[in-house]
């Protein structure tokens, strides 16, 4: 645990460390397209983003390659040079578009052939785990379909949601430590060395999302663009493969009993994690709904619109962080609760406490006025957006001359009358008593 813990930290502040450079050298180069109709933020801000993540991806493979337990993952297994070799391909068209804005479908054949070069390395599917059924082998050409078809649908779930700040690369870290957890869990648990890849991927992936989340959180200051965003889908992908499709549930038939009966304790985390429909659940449906609702107006399903989920949170009254919080607070829900799930699908609680959360869940999108309050002794451990405002003497706007004569006139005629004193043309009696003692003592003076 103490090597992914240093994999993941490395990662995440190389990541940190050069997302920076990389906002300048961005503003330089241009990428910094003007802001669109389906766009949420208001001033130009520069992408290239994922080559910050890029390089990060790369210093987590560099050092994990050092340490003692994890070398045996690239002494053992091709799937980290699968890994980097697809990861380097989409990085690259996901640059150019970033620059250049290519067309659709050159980077729906560029995410196919990232899929294809990573199959030739090893990183597929080799058999599929059937509830009732068992181990079931995939021919070749199968396995290379469903392996493709697997990284694209991953890849464009994770294009698709990343529409807010801090909202992809967010979703994507939750989906990685719910992943890490369960990998980690396969190999050390049952000792099936077969998932050590799968481990190292999320640990990496959580430290490429942690690294660039402090730039990418409200308002932004940069965004990883496609080239971040189709990144970390095809590592989060990379992982599912490595795990779904690579680890035998005849191994783990030594522990349960037999094969079928092992099959039915992953399935909550296996099936989910193939199609996918758990880790990343909500990018996965927002998917599909963006598909058929553009392709039931006649539209290209590439063509972008302001139909997303998380647009559709803004509409109905969420604000930006309020929106992204929501969607984070689903896919951890979805992603932790199945995990639970597999590790003891026989206790009612894990199911009635993901109901009470759905409830909760329900609840907060439904009000989206309701603003909750840090309370006073947790500020000093939020952001300045989150604290409450007090308020400044000096931010007090200062009315006008005219106004501030009239607030004076106003003030004037309410002020209480002393007890026995009378109103004299604007001034008191007592006013005008010590005004007529005056003139008196100024004529015995003149005499």
């Amino acid at each position: 645990m103490r090597e992914y813990l240093l994999t993941l930290c490395i990662t995440a502040a190389v990541t940190y460390l050069l997302t920076g450079p990389v906002r300048k050298f961005a503003i330089v180069a241009g990428a910094m397209p003007e802001i669109r109709a389906r766009d949420v933020h208001r001033e130009p801000t520069p992408r290239l983003g994922g080559i910050a993540m890029f390089f990060g991806l790369c210093a987590g493979l560099l050092v994990a390659d050092h340490l003692a337990n994890l070398n045996e993952v690239f002494a053992k297994s091709n799937e980290p040079r699968a890994l980097l070799s697809g990861a380097a391909l989409i990085w690259l068209i996901g640059v150019l578009d970033d620059k250049f804005e290519i067309d659709a479908l050159i980077k729906l054949g560029g995410q196919m052939i990232a899929a294809g070069v990573m199959v030739m390395q090893g990183l597929t599917i080799l058999w599929l785990p059937i509830p009732g059924v068992g181990n079931v082998a995939l021919t070749q050409w199968q396995g290379t379909l469903l392996t493709v078809a697997l990284v694209v649908i991953t890849i464009n779930a994770v294009n698709f949601v990343d529409g807010l700040d801090g909202l992809a690369a967010g979703m994507v870290c939750i989906a990685a430590g719910a992943f890490f957890l369960y990998a980690y869990r396969i190999w050390y648990s049952y000792g099936i060395e077969a998932a050590a890849p799968g481990t190292l991927f999320a640990a990496i992936l959580m430290g490429m999302c942690l690294g660039f989340l402090p730039h990418n959180m409200h308002p932004a200051r940069i965004f990883m663009g496609d080239s971040g965003s189709m990144l970390i889908g095809l590592v989060l992908s990379a992982g599912a493969i490595s795990i779904t499709g690579q680890v035998d549930p005849d191994a783990l038939a030594l522990f349960t009993g037999s094969e079928k009966a092992a099959v039915h304790q992953t399935v909550p985390v296996y099936i989910p994690l193939l199609l996918p429909l758990t880790i990343i659940a909500v990018p996965a449906a927002d998917l599909v709904l963006a598909i058929v609702r553009r392709t039931w107006r006649g539209q290209s399903p590439f063509a972008a619109d302001r139909g997303h989920l998380h647009h559709r949170l803004l509409e109905i009254g969420h604000s930006h962080s309020r929106a992204v919080l929501i969607m984070y607070f689903w896919s951890a829900l979805i992603g932790f609760g199945a995990l639970a799930y597999s590790v003891n699908s026989a206790s009612m609680w894990i199911v009635l406490g993901v109901v009470f959360l759905s409830a909760i869940g329900l609840v907060l999108l439904l009000l989206p006025r309701f603003t909750p309050r840090v309370p006073l002794w947790a500020q000093r451990f939020v952001p300045p957006r989150y604290r409450r405002r007090r308020r400044d003497p000096e931010s007090v706007v200062t009315p006008e001359p005219a106004e501030a004569a009239r607030e004076t006139s106003e003030t004037e005629d309410r002020t209480p009358v002393p007890a026995g004193a009378r109103s004299v043309n604007g001034a008191t009696a007592i006013g005008a008593r010590s005004g007529v003692i005056d003139r008196h003592r100024a004529d015995r003076s003149r005499i």
